[in-house]
């Protein structure tokens, strides 16, 4: 995917509020809880907790191919 400044803010914007997100690697979704955007010795990359475990994942940027932040009408 490719990554303009709105993209990247938004993905900012979950991971600063904990909002759960909706990302696509390698033909997987995963539905996660946003912690933060980082870089790291592999590259620029997306942290995030499974609801469910809380296991903390890694979501390298240039693999991610599409995403989408969930509204939060709590």
């Amino acid at each position: 995917m490719r990554w303009s400044s709105e993209r990247y803010d938004q993905l900012e914007h979950a991971g600063r509020n904990g909002l759960r997100v909706i990302v696509q690697r390698r033909g997987t979704e995963y539905i996660v809880i946003a912690d933060r955007v980082a870089n790291g010795p592999r590259g620029e990359a997306f942290h995030a907790r499974l609801p469910m475990t809380g296991e903390m994942m890694e979501f390298l940027l240039k693999e991610i191919e599409w995403f989408q932040v969930l509204r939060n009408d709590g």
